[in-house]
């Protein structure tokens, strides 16, 4: 019965021997190797003298004297620099986070198919409808009006806007308020 389970088993008596490294190992840094070399030097030293602040090796005035700044500058920047420490920290949501520009263009997207989508049914439906033999549902009062009314696609037209002084010295005029002949201008009958 066992020997139909036999496993081939590494011999247990032979010692492992690591493979030494053709290259020596860097050692480790605090922080990682590259922190820091994507930014400006002026950030860099900035950083670093604010960190050499909070862990006491400097006084406030000290690093503000070094940096060029004023010590008041020096509390901004270093409030500055924790907000930035703080919100570093702060906990990230999981998992990919949706851009609004690739939202909108989903719904752009999803938007024309919708529209495809309604007039392929109305066509249906108007095909339907014309080897059933039914009329077409009837348009809708302000469309019929506008059809009745004369050349489809045409507008009443707009009334043209006064300058407001002329509006103002017609308000007077029926008011009966006396005004200055030389203020009130003759309107113009306006043809459209």
């Amino acid at each position: 019965m066992n020997a139909s389970l036999a496993i081939d088993k590494p011999a247990l008596d032979k010692p492992v021997v690591a493979k030494p490294r053709s290259v020596p190992r860097r050692p480790k840094t605090i922080g990682g190797a590259g922190l820091g070399q994507d930014t400006p030097r002026e950030a860099r030293r900035l950083a670093a003298a604010i960190l050499e602040v909070l862990a006491g090796a400097r006084t406030p005035s000290e690093a503000a004297t070094a940096l060029g700044l004023s010590v008041p500058r020096y509390y901004q920047v270093e409030s500055q620099a924790l907000a930035g420490l703080l919100s570093a920290c702060a906990p990230r949501p999981k998992g990919r986070q949706g851009d609004p520009g690739r939202q909108v263009a989903a719904l752009r997207k999803d938007n024309e198919r919708l529209q495809r989508e309604v007039s392929r049914q109305q066509a249906l439906a108007r095909a339907v409808q014309r080897t059933v033999g039914w009329s077409p549902p009837a348009l809708p009062p302000k469309a019929t009006a506008a059809k009745a009314g004369g050349k489809p696609g045409t507008r009443k037209p707009r009334q043209r806007r006064l300058a407001r002084a002329l509006g103002v010295a017609a308000r007077l005029r029926d008011h009966d308020v006396p005004v200055p002949e030389a203020a009130v201008l003759p309107t113009l009958p306006v043809s459209g």
